[in-house]
């Protein structure tokens, strides 16, 4: 049997123990989930009745998190579900000209990580923001002061950001390994900071994983700016459009420009296949079967 920690992305419907349930009901062994509306400068989703059904709301329930008898922590115990990860809030720019739009992702930032640290989520995924109206340099110093920032405000909480690495849309910051690892070189908190690599977004971005010198190329870049032990989590996501488009559309495994040679490669190579991997693709079913169900048995039949 494999040993890879596979999962992938669940809804927490229901409350974030349901989460849980999914992922297993799939066949997961790890699982990522959303802590609040990924479109929404929330400042915090979680709630009694989220965690402890029957129960009714008030901030009690935050603290309640904490304790070895919450729902979510009991569940993945029950579950065998390991690596739970939490993924932040889309809207998020750390690296905006814009002094107000900045400030409203730092305390969605911040709060993300204390939502995080209340279920037991050590990792929480981060886009680093986009630059905008301003330069690729600047957009990058002011991710660097705001995670800065971020991490003297939030010194009660070990909860780690892993810098997820970008398609390269528009201005968006991330699509270049050497621009992940300035960020990195620069937070003096380097301990709360990780990477998480996106398959599809380094596809599109000009890393070629359909092939064997593509995986060398981009896994070399991270060697040089980053450090492999750096890489805490992998998204496993096939690529509707080319290689270098620029453009961010996850496709089911096999069914994108990568293809199963791709990503025989990525789950073989034996730098990565120790490293938590979770699936981002679209949800729904095929032939009646559900679609992680089968993404999942695809990606271990290439071990």
């Amino acid at each position: 049997m494999s040993s890879l920690i596979l999962g992938s992305h669940m809804s927490i419907e229901g409350g974030f123990y349901r989460a849980v349930e999914r992922a297993a009901e799939a066949g997961c062994n790890c699982l990522q989930l959303f802590t609040a509306p990924p479109r929404q400068f929330a400042a915090h989703i979680i709630d009694e009745e989220a965690v402890t059904p029957g129960e009714s709301q008030s901030n009690r329930a935050l603290q309640n998190l904490v304790q070895p008898g919450n729902q979510f922590q009991e569940a993945l115990q029950r579950c065998h579900i390991s690596h739970p990860l939490s993924h932040a809030s889309y809207l998020i720019n750390l690296g905006s000209p814009d002094a107000n739009l900045r400030q409203k992702g730092i305390q969605a930032t911040l709060s993300e990580l204390d939502r995080a640290a209340m279920l037991g989520i050590p990792n929480v995924v981060l886009h680093p923001g986009a630059y905008t109206s301003s330069t690729i340099e600047t957009g990058l110093t002011l991710v660097c002061d705001s995670l800065d920032y971020i991490f003297e405000r939030s010194a009660h909480t070990p909860t780690r950001i892993l810098l997820e690495n970008t398609a390269g849309q528009g201005t968006t910051l991330g699509s270049k390994i050497d621009e992940l690892g300035f960020i990195l070189k620069r937070v003096p908190q380097v301990e709360r900071l990780g990477v998480c690599i996106d398959t599809c977004h380094a596809f599109a971005a000009g890393y070629d994983l359909s092939c064997a010198a593509g995986l060398e190329n981009l896994l070399s870049e991270i060697q040089r700016h980053i450090g492999l032990e750096q890489i805490i989590a992998l998204h496993l996501n096939d690529s509707k459009k080319e290689c270098g488009s620029r453009v961010d559309r996850h496709e089911h495994i096999g069914h994108g420009r990568i293809g199963l040679d791709g990503f025989r490669l990525i789950l073989n190579d034996t730098r990565l296949n120790s490293i938590p991997m979770y699936l981002e693709t679209e949800k729904g079913t095929h032939d009646g079967e559900d679609w992680d169900v089968i993404n999942l048995r695809t990606l271990r039949s290439l071990v």
